[in-house]
């Protein structure tokens, strides 16, 4: 797959992609512009709603329909250029329309593409990534990789909302669609067991409490090495604390307390824990161990493939220098120095740089951990000029990676893995390297948020004419 990525002249933008063969098959719908209206959806946007048009030609975004559906449909909003509509009655299903499984589907503002079968929803997050890039003059040559695990039971942590109502009844549960209340969810089969399980007792638990009004939400995690229930309590109370405690026990979770408005603290009741994953190294393990509110990826199959695929792409050299930007807790930086590489890791969070370095030792490991703003640009190019890295790992959050792609531009390295969970950015970001001399070799989606719209994606990028080692070099 060398040379998969290459520059090219821009396009018109679309703003939609996915499942793109049914473009051509489906005639374009016609909605009346009152209550009710019975379209043909033409595609897929980005996010998983349906396209048809309106008489006026006018685009009218629908949830729930799928490409080659005929559809009545009730818009619920009137916009300027377009409208958003939501399905009342399905005329004329898609063969890749599935029985959503979650008995909260339409309600929870989770899993908003239960209705379409998994193996569409890959192609459909394919076809996105694909889109986006092309839309900053990117084009890939190829399909890329999936990276993949199994559609339910994945999910190991999760953020639970608690709000008392005016008639003092207690509600916990994910936000609702298009909405800022509360669905109660007593069930979720896209939280690993340990966590689904939970769901059920946190409601009696919250019933029980004397002071509901004082959390803000919960935090389930749930680690290789304990089951962790975080509580946003936004000031103490004695009797609730003493009752955390007694459910702590009762369900064998680990429970803290976050406890203020504006700098909260972390308070376990009970002894702490020690939280940690495992990542694979030939015959032995890593183990990783983070604190709450590090950051953590949510499905720890899909990960675990993210990692090999970093390793196998990048495949350093013993004793090869290679930098990771956004290194978290060691995520990738671990796993290449097992390789042999010569690892520095720099992250911005002070405290996740302490768990790194300490990460490292425990595992034997001799990664250099750095603390450091990685919105600088002058602090990158020192970082390159001084260590002149041969590999380089981005893995920024959403807001992308401006700054490190302008000091790599100026800095070039030989190649560079980009991870990342907004296809937006990345596309951004890679427009960028690309005109900066960098060619995508290798590309994959990880479909780390099953049902989701959610896409994690990664790039190898190379620069100039940097060739891979002959084999047995």
């Amino acid at each position: 797959m060398a040379m998969l990525g290459k520059r090219r002249p821009a396009r018109p933008r679309s703003g939609t992609s996915g499942l793109q063969k049914a473009r051509s098959e489906a005639p374009r719908g016609q909605a009346r512009m009152d209550h009710e209206s019975e379209v043909t959806i033409e595609r897929l946007a980005h996010d998983g709603r349906g396209v048809a048009r309106t008489s006026e030609g006018k685009a009218l975004f629908v949830d729930g329909a799928l490409p080659g559906e005929r559809v009545d449909v009730a818009v619920h909003r009137t916009r300027k250029r377009f409208d958003e509509a939501h399905v009342r009655r399905l005329l004329e299903p898609s063969t890749e329309r599935a029985a959503p499984p979650c008995v909260h589907y339409g309600q929870c503002g989770g899993c908003d593409l239960q209705h379409l079968s998994v193996a569409a929803q890959r192609e459909h997050k394919r076809a996105v990534l694909a889109d986006l890039l092309a839309r900053e003059g990117v084009e890939l040559g190829g399909e890329p990789q999936l990276l993949a695990g199994d559609p339910f039971g994945y999910r190991r942590r999760a953020r639970l909302g608690v709000k008392v109502d005016a008639e003092g009844r207690r509600h916990l549960g994910f936000r609702a669609r298009h909405a800022n209340r509360l669905i109660d969810v007593e069930s979720c089969p896209v939280l690993v067991p340990a966590l689904s399980t939970l769901l059920g007792p946190l409601h009696a638990q919250l019933a029980q409490l004397e002071a509901p009004r004082l959390i803000g939400h919960l935090e389930l995690v749930a680690a290789d090495t304990a089951t962790v229930v975080v509580v946003r309590q936004l000031r103490a109370n004695a009797a609730d604390r003493q009752r955390w405690l007694t459910f702590a026990e009762t369900y064998d979770v680990a429970v803290a307390w976050r406890v203020g408005r504006e700098s909260p603290t972390l308070e376990w009741l009970g002894e702490a824990p020690v939280l940690s994953y495992r990542l694979s190294r030939g015959e032995n393990d890593l183990e990783l161990v983070f604190a709450p509110g590090d950051f953590l990826q949510v499905n720890e199959a899909v990960n675990r493939q993210l990692v090999a695929a970093a390793r196998e792409w990048l495949a350093p050299q013993p004793g090869e220098r290679v930098l990771d930007l956004f290194a978290g807790i060691g995520n990738f930086s671990l796993p290449l120095a097992a390789d042999g590489a010569r690892v520095t890791a720099v992250e911005g969070n002070p405290d996740m740089v302490a768990r790194l370095a300490s990460n490292a030792r425990c595992n034997g490991l001799p990664v250099e951990a750095l603390q450091a703003d990685l919105n600088d640009k002058a602090r990158i190019t020192a970082l390159l000029e001084r260590l002149a890295p041969t590999a380089l790992v981005l893995d920024p959050p959403r807001d992308g990676a401006d700054a490190v792609c302008r000091a790599l531009i100026e800095r070039p390295v030989p190649r560079l893995v980009y991870i990342a969970c907004d296809p937006a950015t990345l596309a951004r970001d890679t427009a960028r390297l690309v005109h900066g001399g960098y060619r995508i070799a290798r590309a994959a989606v990880a479909d780390m948020f099953v049902h989701t719209s959610h896409l994690e994606s990664i790039l190898l990028l190379e620069h100039g004419a940097w060739q891979p080692p002959s084999q047995g070099a």
